[in-house]
């Protein structure tokens, strides 16, 4: 099965509705599988810039394009309301015949709860409520009854929610991250999709030999959840294009985290070793919303290599 490669992008750092826009028709017209998106507030510090609300803008994409894949990574339960969260995401994978898939994440940025009046807790208290939304979302966009649901973050009383995804287990739920303690549990018990953060190959072999047992602890089959990675991307035709895009520090950063960056012929390398590791996607984290012609390069020269 070939590779599915995907855009994600940062959409707290400068994107409009022009650069969304783009990014959306580059994504279709040029073959990549999906386009993704962060969802918050701001930046985690620096200046506070364009940061297009998620939800208004995948309404736009599931009206405008017809093939692509897209969702958050991940919309965070800290200042999503569950219910509200599920009725929106009900209604966009409806516009969109199924495409959608729905990143769920317990929040982490300090900054955007402080500034704009939630409270994000601590760790025991993040994942707790996670676990509470994701009961909540997936009894309102699977069950075919009213439901009824009562936690400590979160309940529901007889809601049943309408219009409906076209698919019958409703959008599919992606939940990301590395942890091995609380995520990855999460994962195995309710995802669809588990989403590695920035993670080198060997550490993804590592988790996902943990998510296997996991999956296998609650009678799962290790098919049953989808693996995939978002990861910083970053391409050129030789060392001088990529030195012209970010600085020598970052890029050997990013590399050290996993970053899928070089030449095309070395990012089909990259991608094959992730793919033999189990990895059956990548969004590449794509931080200069106006580079479509990198986009231009990858579709060219790497996606018909991994047909």
């Amino acid at each position: 099965m070939p590779m599915e490669l995907s855009i994600m992008i940062e959409g707290q750092a400068g994107l409009t509705w022009p650069r969304w826009q783009r990014l959306a028709r580059a994504a279709e017209d040029l073959g990549f599988y999906g386009l993704f998106r962060s969802d918050h507030f701001s930046p985690p510090e620096g200046p506070f810039e364009d940061a297009l609300e998620t939800w208004v803008s995948f309404a736009w994409l599931a009206s405008n394009t017809q093939r692509i894949a897209f969702g958050p990574l991940v919309s965070p339960v800290s200042f999503r309301n569950p219910s509200i969260l599920a009725w929106q995401a009900s209604a966009v994978d409806a516009l969109a015949c199924g495409r959608l898939r729905l990143g769920l994440g317990a929040g982490w940025q300090e900054r955007e709860h402080n500034a704009f009046g939630f409270d994000l807790g601590d760790l025991d208290t993040r994942f707790a409520r996670l676990e509470d939304a994701i009961n909540v979302i997936r009894l309102l966009t699977r069950s075919p009854e009213p439901s009824t649901y009562a936690g400590k973050h979160f309940a529901i009383r007889d809601a049943y929610l309408q219009p409906r995804s076209p698919r019958s287990d409703g959008p599919q739920i992606v939940i990301g991250g590395n942890g091995p303690r609380r995520t990855l549990p999460l994962a195995a018990k309710y995802a669809d999709e588990w989403n590695a953060v920035f993670l080198p190959v060997d550490d993804v072999r590592d988790r996902m030999s943990r998510l296997d047992r996991l999956l296998a602890d609650v009678g799962r089959e290790p098919a049953s959840v989808k693996r995939t990675l978002m990861t910083r991307g970053l391409t050129g035709r030789n060392e001088a294009e990529l030195a012209a895009k970010d600085t020598a520090e970052r890029i050997a950063n990013h590399r050290s985290r996993g970053g899928v960056i070089g030449t095309p012929n070395e990012i089909v390398d990259q991608l094959g070793r992730y793919a033999e590791a189990g990895i059956e996607g990548v969004q590449l984290q794509w931080l200069d919303l106006d580079d479509l012609s990198g986009l231009e390069l990858i579709a060219s020269e790497v996606i018909p290599q991994l047909r």
